[in-house]
């Protein structure tokens, strides 16, 4: 598989600036893009090997304020002002329907992006996530180490603690902390109150998107309890836990990640061939 590379830029979007990341499909298609929300306080480079497997589908994606290369937020923000501004963004890269994706904190997001964008939003994939407020709380020694920043800054802090924070993580562990771009103090500390007081949970069970939730068996952050709850109150929804999977297992285990992410996306498209 040939490595593509995206294409960045830089983007005004309501006064906010935001450093945002196109990945092209190099053939003409008719699968829809993807945009993706990212786990709190990670860059695009975190997730940069996603992009490169789903190589058959555009794919977008931005840093929030005061993440990775985008600037620090002057105010603070909150998932309903961001999933607007994704809209947005959408429009000025002419992207009027899409696939929705989320990991973690960006499947909170991704919640909200699709009970406020419905019309433009035609497949939701949540990742190790949860309905928010009204969530089973993880491993407190996972979540403890998780909110030091040293995460971000000590690769020696990450090594050591990464079981906790991430469980069955089995994948490269050096190349996804090498990945990582400390986020800056005010970036971190709005993008987790961005989230304070925030549930999905009454909105749930009104959503049309057609869902695949995925989540790992192993994960210490978001246990697999949260995805049976998304489940439950998401009509059109469908469950797949990944055994042994930590709370990075679309990177750990990449190939059962992108065979199920894959099959879901392209469903509709295989029932229409044998229909016809």
């Amino acid at each position: 598989m040939g490595q593509r590379l995206p294409e960045y830029s830089m983007e005004t979007i309501d006064g906010r600036s935001l450093r945002v990341a196109v990945w092209r499909c190099s053939k003409a298609t008719t699968k829809l893009p993807i945009l993706f929300f990212n786990g709190i306080g990670a860059n695009i480079e975190a997730m940069a090997p996603l992009a490169e497997h789903l190589s058959d589908r555009d794919f977008i994606t931005f840093d929030m304020p005061g993440i990775g290369g985008s600037p620090d937020p002057v105010v603070p923000y909150n998932a309903i002002l961001m999933s607007r501004i994704a809209a947005l963004l959408l429009d000025r890269f002419e992207m009027p329907l899409v696939d929705v994706m989320g990991v973690s904190w960006g499947g909170a997001m991704a919640q909200q992006f699709a009970l406020q964008n419905g019309p433009r939003t035609n497949k939701l994939i949540l990742i190790a996530t949860s309905a928010g407020m009204l969530m089973v709380p993880g491993n407190p020694k996972a979540l403890i180490k998780m909110a030091d920043p040293r995460r971000y800054i000590d690769p020696d802090f990450m090594a050591k603690h990464f079981k906790t924070l991430y469980g069955g993580m089995v994948g490269n562990k050096a190349e996804h902390i090498n990945r990582l771009k400390p986020p800056s103090k005010t970036g971190y500390f709005y993008q987790l109150i961005a989230m304070m007081g925030w549930t999905s949970a009454p909105f749930l069970p009104f959503m049309k998107t057609e869902t695949l939730i995925v989540m790992g068996g192993e994960d210490q952050i978001v246990p697999v309890a949260n995805g049976k709850f998304l489940a439950f109150l998401i009509p059109n929804s469908e469950l797949l836990v990944v055994e042994n999977g930590g709370h990075l297992f679309l990177l750990s285990h990449v190939e059962e990640s992108i065979a199920a992410i894959l099959g879901f996306l392209d469903r509709a498209v295989v029932e229409e061939r044998k229909a016809a």
